[in-house]
């Protein structure tokens, strides 16, 4: 009887419980708190996200986020190696910021590091689950840097086939020269 009790007691507890719960993790936390600067750079003001994502690492220098936005900052001032250094920093307290593989790719690809920038593209390709086309046009880009072509050209007609219009001109160009329109059918 007690036993019955404590589990109808029990069931109530952990309902409420679990709803009143947080379920945010931190980097949507910063997310949300760093709006302003997140704005800042979606609008193209990269000097005035820059210094707000520079003073938000230096307020906060264990968020995934500050460092992963100012890495992005960097990466649009073509300041690569600051760039790679603050994306490495995000990834080092969350490994899921499926973005900063992205950029840390495109900043290898920048400083003609192919392999690396292709290791790179490759984890964004893992955790964009190979349904975003431009991890896979990037993956793509450097893997034919690299002249795998066939390899390459795989990453560039999946990207195609998301709808990635630059793939579509890539692949039209040499050393593919495809009959694109000749792919479709035949994929259909």
């Amino acid at each position: 009887m007690e036993i019955c009790l404590v589990v109808l007691l029990l069931i109530p507890y952990l309902f409420v419980k679990y709803y009143l719960t947080d379920h945010e993790t931190k980097a949507e936390k910063d997310l949300a708190r760093f709006a302003e600067g997140i704005w800042l750079l979606n609008e193209n003001r990269f000097e005035a996200a820059f210094r707000y994502f520079d003073e938000v690492v230096k307020a906060n220098p264990k968020s995934a986020v500050a460092y992963a936005y100012r890495g992005k900052c960097n990466l649009f001032d073509e300041n690569y190696y600051s760039a790679l250094y603050d994306l490495e920093q995000a990834l080092s307290f969350d490994n899921t910021l499926s973005d900063c593989f992205m950029d840390k790719g495109k900043a290898h690809l920048a400083l003609k590091e192919f392999a690396e920038a292709f290791r790179e593209f490759d984890k964004a390709v893992w955790f964009f689950r190979n349904e975003n086309a431009d991890a896979l046009r990037f993956r793509g880009l450097s893997r034919l840097r690299m002249e795998q072509f066939a390899q390459s050209e795989r990453d560039l007609l999946r990207a195609m086939e998301l709808g990635d219009e630059d793939s579509r001109f890539i692949l039209s160009q040499a050393p593919f020269n495809l009959d694109l329109a000749k792919h479709e059918r035949q994929s259909r």
